[in-house]
């Protein structure tokens, strides 16, 4: 406490809340967030982070640190988001490569083709916006139950169509 009160502009403390009192660590809190200066904290206290960190350092492994911006609670959601997205990645099948027959001539899209692939690129993009729309619409409050219905059928005949045209578009695309 001696130190604090030497107005110093450069801390580092070790598990300040251990064996502290609940007044104490409040005091300790309030002269923390009036501190100008900087403040490096290693503790397991969660709840003391969160109050008082703005910014993260954390040891990955392998001697690699990461720079996170945000409190301890930012930093496990995106940490949890981000264990989905790589589950969701390991449970897409992976398609083997297979050897193509060699090709002797490029086949060219022919004019109604080209009108198709030109039409679908317009179509694809304001599918995805509808895509998008209904998928807002689908998470406002307040909604009748009729409305979420319709709402998520359109959904479904959207995305449907979406992944035809698109299917489509990428047969097309190989030539064009």
């Amino acid at each position: 406490m001696t130190v604090l009160m030497s107005n110093p502009n450069f801390l580092i403390l070790d598990e300040p809340t251990n064996d502290l009192d609940i007044f104490v660590m409040s005091v300790l809190e309030d002269y923390l967030r009036s501190f100008q200066g900087c403040l490096i904290v290693v503790s397991h206290d969660r709840y003391f982070m969160d109050k008082m960190v703005d910014h993260l350092f954390v040891f990955v492994g392998e001697g690699e640190i990461k720079d996170i911006l945000g409190n301890y609670t930012v930093y496990r959601k995106t940490m949890q988001e981000a264990g989905r997205e790589a589950k969701r990645e390991e449970n897409v099948p992976k398609v083997e490569a297979k050897s193509a027959p060699p090709v002797t001539e490029k086949r060219k899209l022919s004019f109604k083709e080209k009108s198709e692939f030109e039409n679908l690129e317009k179509d694809l993009a304001s599918l995805e916006e509808e895509k998008i729309t209904l998928t807002e619409g689908l998470s406002t409050q307040n909604v009748s139950a009729e409305f979420l219905i319709q709402t998520g059928e359109r959904l479904a005949v959207v995305v449907a169509e979406l992944e035809e045209k698109t299917d489509r578009w990428l047969e097309l695309s190989e030539f064009a």
